[in-house]
């Protein structure tokens, strides 16, 4: 009799330790995933950091067509000085 609480408390124990190597599994598979989002985060915000500065570049750009064609106008007398 005295042997089988241990054998049942070791077949419980070791049914412990498969559900917790399982869980690690899953924990470790759920910690690459979440760093593959974060990885794709980061790109996404680069992306959007480069597309911000090409917003940025054609603003200015549109700015000296505005002011050359101002001078123009002006030149014509196609405005008032």
């Amino acid at each position: 009799m005295a042997d089988e609480p241990d054998s049942l408390v070791l077949r419980f124990l070791r049914q412990i330790d498969q559900k917790i190597d399982r869980l690690d599994d899953r924990v470790s598979d759920l910690t690459a995933r979440v760093a593959s989002l974060e990885d794709q985060m980061i790109g996404t915000r680069s992306e959007n950091a480069g597309l911000r500065a090409d917003i940025v570049r054609l603003e200015h750009k549109l700015d000296r067509f505005d002011a050359r064609l101002q001078r123009i106008e002006k030149r014509l007398d196609l405005i008032e000085a």
